[in-house]
């Protein structure tokens, strides 16, 4: 790790700071309108067979389903007592082709515009829990009859959009993940790489050994099939601190994991996991660019202070998301590998930035530590390892899918 320190969204998290800045924005409208909830966002996920297209608001609503696509290719769905500045659209994924919702009557109307012959499987309302701060209205959409080829031909990735962003376009993004069947997003960042070796042991360099982990735990969990897998480098080349963190952050990462092995006395061996300091938080910036959608949601309408604020906000709930899989992790590679005294800590890390995606970093053990270097260069070691932090991922998102289906 010696070179890091110091210079070291189906979500079930408040991840996108820009949604969260957007859905405040609306939640104040909507107060100002007569105690009517807000909406914060829509967003989508899913296949041409089933698709989930989930609406965030500020506060508790009801849904009357007017059309649930039966009859044509179009599902309506409106909720009384709304507030929405406007009409908003967005595209579509899977079996919807695109999406629109406008004020009508005193609430908001949805229109759900199929891309093929499709029907409402359920509809429920998620309140505010686990992490979540806000309400979620799911409606789940089935196809109906065998998928047509012609219908799924142009459907993009899911999209997650902000009510009052919706027509903007997001930067494109080098690394873009699609969420295939609600597979969760999860990069693995192998610490350090080309000319930066890390620290270094009697036999080998910190580079190779969180290398060799990142693809080991990338094949652990593609395994399942539960999961879409990004690897911040693949070959031993350099990338910088800040270019990890945007990689997690333009892939809509549910989950980002920094491998690295630490430097000490000999006689010192452990493994341990780190999150973001306080002091870490107030870093952000750094790995915000100028022209960030987050950013230019967050001013909008020039008041930075309010920006900065709402900002604060979505790093507060990631670093509790983050805190909370941190202990998750402990408790499972407890169980293969010795641990530092105080496992779970916390750091001022760069590779820990950012303000919208669930982040640890990991010291698999010290590379000094001719006991824990043994294990980190042994096949057999490091499969015990990550096979543990595969099962903390898998247990992690259990809870997750758990909370969601109350």
């Amino acid at each position: 790790m010696r070179g890091i320190s110091g210079g070291k969204r189906w979500t079930a998290a408040l991840i996108a700071g820009g949604l969260i800045v957007v859905a405040l924005g609306a939640g104040a409208w909507a107060q100002a309108s007569g105690a009517m909830a807000g909406i914060l966002k829509v967003r989508l996920g899913g296949d041409a067979a089933e698709t989930r297209l989930v609406v965030d608001l500020d506060r508790s609503v009801s849904g009357k389903l007017i059309d649930d696509g039966s009859t044509g290719r179009t599902v309506i769905v409106s909720f009384p007592r709304v507030g929405l500045p406007g009409e908003t659209r967005g595209g579509g994924q899977g079996v919807v082709r695109r999406w629109t919702m406008e004020n009508k009557g005193g609430a908001a109307r949805l229109q759900i515009d199929l891309a093929r012959n499709a029907q409402v499987a359920r509809r429920f309302l998620l309140p505010p829990g686990d992490g979540v701060a806000h309400y979620r209205y799911v409606i789940d959409l089935k196809a109906v009859g065998p998928v047509d080829p012609r219908d799924a031909r142009g459907l993009g990735p899911a999209q997650s959009l902000p009510v009052e962003q919706a027509s903007r376009r997001v930067p494109t993004a080098p690394i873009r993940a699609e969420r295939s069947n609600g597979r969760k997003i999860i990069v693995i960042d192998a610490g350090h790489g080309g000319h930066d070796p890390g620290a270094l042991g009697a036999r080998a360099h910190e580079k190779d050994v969180t290398l060799a982990a990142a693809k080991a735990l990338k094949a652990r969990l593609e395994k399942s099939g539960r999961y879409t897998v990004i690897l911040t480098r693949d070959s031993d080349r350099y990338v910088t601190l800040e270019g990890r963190v945007q990689i997690a952050r333009r892939a809509d990462a549910d989950l980002f994991i920094s491998l690295h092995a630490d430097a000490g006395p000999a006689s010192t061996s452990g493994a341990s996991v780190y999150t973001l300091s306080e002091k870490g938080e107030g870093r952000v910036g750094k790995v915000l660019g100028k022209d960030d959608w987050l950013i230019s949601a967050s001013t909008t309408g020039g008041d930075r202070g309010v920006g900065q604020i709402l900002l604060d906000l979505t790093q507060r709930s990631t670093k509790n998301r983050s805190a909370a899989f941190a202990e998750v992790l402990v408790r499972e590679i407890s169980d293969v590998t010795p641990m530092l005294r105080r496992s779970h800590r916390d750091g001022n890390l760069v590779v820990l930035l950012a303000p919208d995606v669930p982040a640890v970093l990991l010291e698999m053990g010290f590379i000094t530590s001719p006991a824990d270097e043994a294990r980190l260069t042994s096949a057999a070691g490091r499969q015990k390892l990550v096979n543990s932090i595969g099962d903390a991922i898998d247990r992690w998102f259990a809870r997750d899918m758990r909370v969601a289906s109350r």
